[in-house]
């Protein structure tokens, strides 16, 4: 018997030769990416199929990563762990975050992500560990729920525009800021873009195996009629 088995997590962190490129779009494509686990026994080869959507820890640290968070990033509502840190990332946060319903650790830090924090930050009730600090984000600290145990400043130290607990910070009406009008929808646009992109590499990819490959095109068909039965 012969396997290949793949974890529920994806850690590449510190790796910096594939992921510099347009992040939005190679992210939006990495979500509709299929992982395939062959296994051969007794003369029959079965197909198990894994999408993105099923992972629980993300860990894309240190690899130089550029542009925005996407918004479609919420879509990913079973990942426990999501840790971006330690590079070049701009832009807003995206309002979506609190769809990651299941996250237990966030860590942006050590970015250039700017404006406010979304107070939907505040939904995550699982939230244990948190680090926002040396960005340039702004305005006050969303508050609520999990987040007021979170009471440790270096949380969001380095973001001298923040203000709020737990910081001894108190905010100003100057300081309460909010993210532009547009900007979801923006983001919202791009997504969709990128996801269709995605798909029609992904189905490309799909059906090139296929075509040139006859123990996939066994596999396929082996597959399909397991499910059928």
């Amino acid at each position: 018997m012969r396997a290949m088995t793949i974890k529920d997590e994806i850690d590449i962190g510190q790796r910096t030769s594939d992921l510099n490129a347009e992040w939005k779009i190679s992210f939006i494509n990495f979500m509709v990416l299929t992982f395939i686990i062959e296994v051969a026994t007794k003369g029959e080869l079965l197909d198990f199929k894994k999408t993105i959507l099923d992972f629980k820890s993300m860990d894309l640290s240190s690899n130089n990563l550029v542009g925005n968070i996407p918004e479609g990033i919420g879509a990913l509502d079973g990942l426990i762990n999501l840790n971006l840190s330690r590079n070049k990332l701009s832009g807003f946060i995206p309002r979506s975050i609190g769809n990651l319903q299941s996250l237990e650790s966030l860590d942006f830090s050590n970015n250039e992500l700017s404006g406010s924090i979304p107070s939907s930050l505040a939904d995550l009730t699982f939230l244990s560990h948190l680090n926002m600090s040396y960005n340039n984000l702004s305005g006050k600290i969303p508050s609520g729920h999990q987040l007021q145990t979170l009471d440790d400043p270096s949380i969001y130290e380095g973001n001298n525009g923040l203000c709020g607990f737990p910081l001894p910070i108190e905010c100003s009406e100057s300081k309460i800021t909010s993210q532009p009008f547009g900007y979801e929808t923006k983001n919202s646009h791009e997504f969709y873009v990128g996801a269709i992109i995605g798909f029609a590499v992904g189905a490309w990819m799909v059906y090139g195996a296929l075509l040139f490959s006859k123990s996939w095109r066994v596999a396929y068909f082996v597959f399909f009629i397991t499910c059928m039965i």
